[in-house]
């Protein structure tokens, strides 16, 4: 065998009994696995998209050294390279690490990640343009049933109310300042004064902001696609960041944030209202992140839906 061991002769120290073991472990496997998964392309043809996963089996045999990792690797590249992704697949995974660990796991886990494209249409214009959502697809099985979970992550823009209020302010007293002494003023000065880049002295800060959502569905059947999520996000938001942008686009933009300017609270809140109403989501936590452009530091805001034995803040 060209200097090769007989494979039934190679050891095997992950498995061997000298060594006495009597603790059991909650979750051992591997995280950051590349794989691909399969996806629905816009015009239904399947394409394959790389993705990172976490798989764990729990180790339940207080007498074994380790678990079948290979095992867990395997499955993953055998299943997810031939079926389309969905929950249901997610499911058959799981049941696919507990299956090749008889005897020394009865939990396992699963969380895959990769990047979602999505067409979308500018805010006024004709125009479209790709979106890329970081996304999450997953879940445990074990002796308490069956937990699967989405989720995604967006970015919008965040404007803050309180240096909005302070724009105002030093906007009005330029404005006073420009015409003290003037009781009366026409229409067409007025328009005029706001139309000047001077006028206009201060203006209200505004960031890139993220809205992180891990959902769990009622069921595998009821769930909402990953896109549905971005939509309820969005929408609940609506100041997502855009792509294709002309200048129509643009201003419908900064109206949008001038008609709703937020603090993080202010975003957790109209998450957590739309999160709410939603009854194909059986359980959520939501976290409105908003990097400061005045502070060096970020804005956190977090909600969950507050279910015992629920997600957690």
């Amino acid at each position: 065998m060209s200097g090769l061991a007989n494979r039934g002769s190679m050891p095997d120290i992950a498995h061997e009994t000298g060594t006495a073991v009597t603790t059991t472990l909650d979750r051992v496997g591997m995280s950051e696995i590349e794989v691909p998964v399969r996806l629905r392309g816009p015009g239904g043809e399947a394409m394959l998209v790389p993705a990172k996963a976490d798989a764990y089996v729990s180790l339940d045999d207080p007498a074994a050294r380790g678990i079948h990792m290979s095992r867990l690797f395997l499955s993953l590249q055998a299943i997810l390279g031939e079926e389309e992704l969905d929950l249901h697949v997610v499911e058959k995974l799981l049941a696919a690490f507990i299956g090749s660990h008889k005897g020394l796991s009865r939990t396992a886990s699963l969380d895959l990640r990769f990047d979602l494209l999505v067409r979308r249409a500018a805010l006024v214009s004709a125009n479209s343009s790709w979106r890329s959502y970081p996304v999450r697809v997953g879940g445990e099985l074990g002796p308490d049933g069956l937990r699967l979970h989405l989720g995604v992550k967006v970015a919008y823009s965040s404007t803050c109310p309180c240096s909005a209020a302070l724009a105002r302010q030093l906007i009005q007293e330029r404005f006073k300042d420009d015409f003290r002494g003037r009781p009366q003023l026409s229409q067409d000065e007025v328009a005029a004064w706001i139309l000047k880049e001077s006028s206009i002295n201060a203006t209200p800060h505004s960031q890139r902001s993220y809205a992180s959502l891990l959902a769990v569905p009622a069921s595998a059947d009821r769930a909402p696609s990953l896109v549905d999520l971005i939509d309820l996000v969005e929408g609940a938001l609506r100041t997502a960041v855009q792509a294709a942008v002309k200048r129509e686009d643009e201003q419908e933009f900064a109206r949008l944030n001038g008609q709703n300017l937020m603090f993080c609270e202010d975003a957790g809140r109209r998450l957590k209202a739309a999160l709410d109403g939603d009854a194909r989501l059986a359980d959520w936590r939501v976290e409105a992140r908003h990097v400061e452009s005045l502070h060096p530091h970020d804005a956190v805001s977090v909600a969950v839906k507050g279910l015992a034995g629920g997600l957690r803040p």
